[in-house]
């Protein structure tokens, strides 16, 4: 079956973009909602606490069409255009789940200095997981290096961040936690904000 475009994704009923301009750091996560739990309320709430921009899209329940990254491309979002346009970097916060990876948070993205910048801010904010910012260390398709990833579209570029489920609470380690954000959660929502908040922009 032939996947639909980007554009196409964004017109459909239900899916939701999201774009606040604000500082030039930016924080983005395209897979959010219903795809890849949680990862658009971790950008968001870490881009409006620490004043950064974010741009999000967020889709229904259910959604089960995932468009590889080099497809989410600003020529066909104007919300996204100016979101890259306005931004000299970028955090992306996306979700994945591989057995023996369940507490390994991978950082990966061209902008390598940010990577080890933001990693070190992590470590501290969850020291039970292990934060992989050594590239040869990420399998090769959760890297996040291609020209054509919309991480490494603005002129800075950015950081491509692969969260596993236990620490968005989507594990059975939350099945008995009834508030929407779980405690591993919150500890890196402020990581990242003082991660946005002491990188330096010219």
């Amino acid at each position: 079956m032939t996947q639909p475009s980007f554009a196409e994704v964004l017109a459909t009923p239900d899916v939701t973009e999201e774009c606040e301009l604000r500082s030039r750091f930016g924080v983005m996560a395209y897979h959010g909602g219903g795809l890849e739990a949680m990862t658009d309320v971790i950008a968001r709430e870490a881009a409006e606490r620490s004043g950064a921009s974010y741009y999000g899209v967020v889709h229904p329940p259910g959604w089960t069409t995932h468009l590889p990254s080099i497809r989410v491309t600003p020529d066909q979002s104007d919300r996204l255009a100016a979101f890259v346009e306005h931004v000299d970097v970028v955090v992306t916060v996306h979700g994945y789940g591989r057995r023996g990876l369940f507490t390994s948070l991978l950082l990966g993205g061209r902008n390598r200095p940010l990577a080890t910048h933001v990693a070190d801010h992590l470590r501290r904010a969850l020291p039970a997981y292990e934060i992989v910012d050594d590239l040869d260390r990420i399998p090769t398709e959760l890297r996040g290096v291609h020209p054509k990833n919309p991480v490494n579209a603005p002129r800075g570029g950015g950081v491509q961040i692969e969260l596993p489920p236990r620490v968005r609470g989507s594990s059975p380690l939350w099945w008995d936690w009834h508030e929407p954000i779980v405690p591993h959660t919150r500890s890196l929502i402020d990581g990242l904000v003082t991660a946005v908040e002491d990188w330096p922009l010219d």
